[in-house]
């Protein structure tokens, strides 16, 4: 059955906006709200399922479980794989439904691998909106497109199992009496009415054209041909569904159309819940509408393998099929064996890339959770060791134990799995073989030595993702890490209270060695495990981090003058200023600069360095920033990271567009230059000269700028502008070119030049002249392009347009509209469609610059805040008088 809509697929909700009264309490409760209920549903699931097991024996349940049939197990799973066929057709139909054509192979892997992963975790970063929108965004879909389509499978499944599970009442009304105190003949009339008003209001909207609304999400109802296409599938993919578990039922179950109703329900209820999975909620509906003659254990077992077969094994199939792509994709004994990936599904298979770390995280996770409770559960079968026997006595207990250890150092390294951490992926592979030796020796489980040697091999392709050269328990600690700790310690305690409720409790099981005494050895290897992972968790709040930071002084600031060496981005320069502290790597070859206000901590720019290095670098400014309780942002970057922002889980807002031009292609001469070309010969005929000065410059050229600066700066509003700016300092002037304009030796006006490596991409900085001067602006401008033309470089950048570039289309971002609001009708407080205006006489290349934030409207107004507060010098600067320019 599909996954519920991901949150992040829904339509954003209404209701008071973030910044009115009580408006962020809303929100955040809001965006709170699934969570919270899928919690409160999962402990009442949980709660109700120890109630309905409070007579059943759990060695019971597994032992009927390893009782069933192989026919019955062939039979689910060949329903199993039906039902995921019927799935992949809910992308076929919603793919007519929004006109859009897909190749059937992208089809089937995206389906396949977005019910596969979407309904065994529901996680937004794995979720089958996410997957989808990775395989259809290669043949043209884009977000929007890929939100529609989940929501249409989600709407649509639900109806769906809902008109099923009506018309398995009229059939059966009976089948959920034990649920329901009402009579068949009254069960039946609701059902019959039920199924009247929602095929009534299908038709009505189908057969009108008509569109249905839904707390500000609009769905044009489909065509006739779509709704009865969507129903055959639900019908497939429902019944299909439903034989995998019935068939595993025991006898004395209800037949097949009494059951139907029941396992509707119970996966609506458990798609209501936001349980991923409806794990416990399902469970409960389906062992409530039992009748009272099957066996519970049975039920209970055949609810346990139905898990199993139609949620975790296709999991598996989905990460084989992740890794075989994967090996394919790498070239090698895979690709000559079968084959390369075709062009056409190539972009598509390589999009997948990015979920391989979460994934790879998650397998650990489950894998370390899976060792853990193995390690608690009382044996099923005969002991294969004899407990009777000292060295027997000594391998049980150290099994167990060792079990436990490394169960915890798996679920510990999930997170640095998740942060592509590259010493996590081999730590991975070793804890995973140490398992499969750890569990051949305890009791000889080869069942469970087997299952981690085939995790492991399945793994062997993803080696190549994780690259990060950072600490492993770097940025772990987080609010989600300490409640997910919290919840696996308190898991295994209901585990072994379950598994072990039989034995009477007393202080000398503590104590108690001998072979047989399954209950003392499990006690103690959950105790283990818990302790190791509190403490683990307390040993990382408590140790010391090393820093990265470095003030802008001394050996830091000539480690970034090398750096900058290397560069051709000439905003690294603004590194120098002094006002930004500089993050480097372990090996020194690239750097971020930012600067801390409030709890943002905003770096300039992209990171500094060469392409790789810069990626790890990001990675470890974000672990540091939150590590340090902070929000990461990055201002002004370019679109040369993207897909680096993007998987980091940034949404970028356009700031603007930097205006760059291509000086072997500029010239005055053509008609389109006409008037400027006859000002700028008339400013050289008044007498203006402009001549660049390379660093250092000389004391007395230094207090002539000064003059001019404080000329300039005379009358204006807000203190010296920094951070996104160069400084007037004579520190920072002497880290590179200016250029000055002078009339018969006065010095009129100048230009400070950020010019980077090897001089071939440059940029004008500070710009200030004479008040009295006209033109001046213009005249510097066209001086510098047709000097560094000559010099031959490749591109000058006349800086950045604010707010230029935001189009106002249905469904922009609010911060989209009101900048471009700004931008059209801000004259009176800064002219910014003017500047633009200016910048194109040039004809520049515009290149966006954007600001890169996680979350919604709230963080961004916080970093823009704090963004100007650290332009402005300050909260005086942008209020004070005086010093302005």
């Amino acid at each position: 059955m599909p996954a519920p809509l991901p949150h992040s697929d829904r339509a954003p909700p209404s209701g008071p906006p973030e910044d009115a009264p009580g408006g962020r309490l809303v929100q955040r409760l809001r965006r709170l709200a699934p969570m919270l209920l899928a919690g409160a549903f999962f402990v009442l699931g949980l709660l109700a399922l120890r109630h309905l097991l409070a007579e059943t024996n759990p060695r019971a349940i597994l032992v009927q479980a390893a009782a069933v049939p192989w026919i019955d197990l062939a039979v689910a799973l060949a329903a199993t794989g039906f039902g995921y066929g019927a799935l992949i057709l809910y992308d076929r139909v919603a793919l007519d439904y929004l006109g859009r054509r897909v190749p059937a192979r992208a089809v089937a892997l995206g389906g396949f691998l977005g019910y596969a992963f979407g309904n065994t975790l529901g996680i937004s970063a794995i979720s089958g909106g996410a997957v989808r929108f990775r395989v259809y965004s290669a043949f043209g879909l884009g977000a929007l497109d890929v939100a529609g389509l989940s929501a249409f499978i989600s709407i649509a499944a639900g109806l769906g199992v809902s008109a099923i599970g009506l018309a398995g009442l009229i059939w059966a009304p009976s089948a959920l009496a034990h649920l329901v105190d009402l009579s068949p003949a009254t069960t039946r009339l609701l059902a019959i009415a039920a199924l009247a008003a929602l095929g009534g209001g299908l038709a009505w909207l189908s057969l009108g054209g008509r569109t249905l609304r839904l707390k500000g999400l609009e769905i044009a109802a489909p065509a006739p041909r779509i709704v009865l296409a969507q129903l055959a599938v639900t019908v497939i993919d429902t019944s299909f569904a439903a034989l995998a578990l019935w068939i595993l039922l025991p006898a004395g179950a209800p037949d097949f159309a009494s059951f139907l109703p029941i396992f509707a329900a119970g996966m609506m209820i458990g798609v209501v819940s936001h349980v991923p999975g409806g794990i416990g909620v399902f469970e409960t509906i389906v062992i409530a509408a039992m009748p009272s003659g099957p066996p519970l254990a049975q039920v209970t077992a055949a609810l346990l393998l139905f898990r199993v077969i139609y949620y975790l094994l296709p999991f598996a199939l989905a990460l084989v099929v992740l890794a075989f792509n994967e090996a394919r994709l790498a070239g090698g004994v895979a690709a000559r064996i079968f084959g390369e990936i075709s062009a056409p599904m190539r972009p598509a298979v390589a999009s997948l890339k990015a979920l391989i770390p979460s994934l790879t995280g998650v397998v650990s996770l489950a894998a370390g959770v899976y060792l853990v409770l193995i390690a608690l559960m009382p044996a099923v079968r005969p002991h294969t060791i004899d407990p009777r026997d000292i060295l027997g006595a000594i391998l049980l207990e150290g099994g167990a134990a060792l079990s436990a250890m490394i169960g915890v150092v798996l679920v510990m390294l999930s997170q640095a799995l998740i942060r592509r951490i590259s010493g996590s992926y081999w730590l991975l592979q070793s804890g995973l073989l140490a398992g499969a030796l750890v569990s051949a020796l305890n009791d000889f489980d080869i069942e469970s030595s087997a299952l981690l040697l085939v995790v492991a091999i399945i793994l062997t392709p993803f080696r190549g993702q994780f690259t990060r050269a950072a600490k492993l328990t770097r940025g772990v600690l987080s609010p989600a890490w300490f409640a997910l700790v919290l919840a696996i310690v308190l898991s295994l305690a209901g585990f072994f209270f379950f598994m072990h409720r039989a034995t009477p409790w007393s202080g000398s099981l503590w104590t108690e060695f001998a072979g047989g005494s399954d209950t003392p050895r499990s006690l103690r290897a959950g105790l283990l495990a818990s302790a190791l992972l509190v403490l683990g968790t307390v040993w990382l709040a408590m140790r010391p981090v090393r820093a990265h930071t470095r003030r802008p002084e001394g050996a830091a600031l000539d480690r970034a003058r090398a750096v900058i060496a290397g560069s051709d981005e000439p905003m690294a320069c603004l590194a120098l200023t002094g006002d930004k502290a500089l993050y480097f790597d372990e090996s020194d070859r690239a750097f971020i600069a930012y600067a801390v206000q409030g709890r943002s901590w905003i770096a300039l720019g992209d990171p500094v360095g060469p392409a790789q290095t810069a990626r790890d670098l990001a990675w470890a400014f974000f672990d540091e920033a939150w590590a340090g309780n902070g929000r990461p942002a990055f201002y002004g970057v370019s679109d040369r990271y993207l897909p680096l922002w993007v998987e980091m889980g940034f949404t970028l807002h356009k700031l603007g567009e930097e205006a760059v031009i291509s000086l072997p292609d500029f010239s005055l001469s053509g008609s389109g230059f006409k008037t400027m070309r006859a000002a700028h010969n008339k400013a050289r005929k008044s007498g203006l000269a402009l001549e660049v000065l390379p660093p250092p410059h000389a004391p007395a050229l230094l207090a002539e700028l000064a003059e001019v600066s404080e000329a300039w700066l005379r009358g204006k509003t807000g203190a010296e502008k920094g951070f996104s700016v160069g400084r007037f300092t004579p520190a920072f002037l002497n880290e590179g070119p200016v250029a000055v304009v002078r009339r018969e030796g006065r010095l009129l006006g100048f230009a400070t030049v950020l010019a980077p490596g090897t001089g071939q991409h440059l940029a004008v900085d500070l710009m200030r002249y004479r008040p009295e001067e006209r033109g001046m602006m213009e005249f510097i401008f066209v001086s510098l392009l047709e000097h560094y033309r000559d010099a031959g470089a490749q591109s000058f950048s006349l800086g950045m347009a604010p707010l230029s570039g935001l189009q106002t289309r249905p469904g922009a971002r609010l911060w989209t509209r009101f900048g471009s609001m700004i931008f059209r009708h801000g004259g009176p407080i800064y002219n910014f469609e003017g500047l633009r205006a200016f910048k194109q006489k040039f004809r520049p290349d515009w290149q966006p610059r954007f600001l890169a934030v996680q979350g919604g409207t709230q963080p961004l107004l916080w970093v823009l805040t704090d963004a100007t507060v650290l332009i402005a010098g300050g909260v005086r600067g942008i209020v004070g008088k005086g010093r302005g320019g």
